[in-house]
């Protein structure tokens, strides 16, 4: 050890063990604030990590609700469709029918159907 720091040892009473020691309390302190900023700069990471991770997640969920109202929405006019389509084939099966007992060419073609056309056997 140097002359200097011996001198001074003996000004402030101090022994050269407690020196080493205090020396090395003081080093370590200083590896312990590094090991505090590294800490920080993870937490820090971890935090900004978390965020992204939350709006992308609330991102999703809003393209998951938008897809759902537009499939209800195609859903919907679908259902109109339907019933509409529903509603037609309804009516024109009445008028089939309130045709059927009136219309001529129903009643000669069940007449036709027992006697084969010679057209339909042996088309040209």
């Amino acid at each position: 050890m140097c002359c200097v720091v011996l001198f001074w040892l003996t000004v402030c009473g101090m022994s050269e063990s407690d020196f080493l020691q205090e020396e090395n309390d003081l080093l370590h302190g200083c590896e312990s604030f590094k090991d505090d900023g590294k800490r920080l700069k993870r937490r820090e990471k971890n935090r900004v990590a978390a965020q992204r991770s939350r709006k992308k997640q609330t991102q999703k969920a809003d393209k998951i609700h938008e897809e759902y109202k537009c499939l209800e929405y195609e859903n919907c006019s679908l259902k109109k469709d339907v019933e509409k389509l529903t509603d037609e084939l309804r009516r024109l099966t009445e008028v089939l029918k309130s045709h059927e007992s009136i219309c001529p060419l129903i009643h000669c073609a069940m007449n036709l159907m027992s006697v084969p056309r010679p057209e339909v056997i042996m088309p040209r």
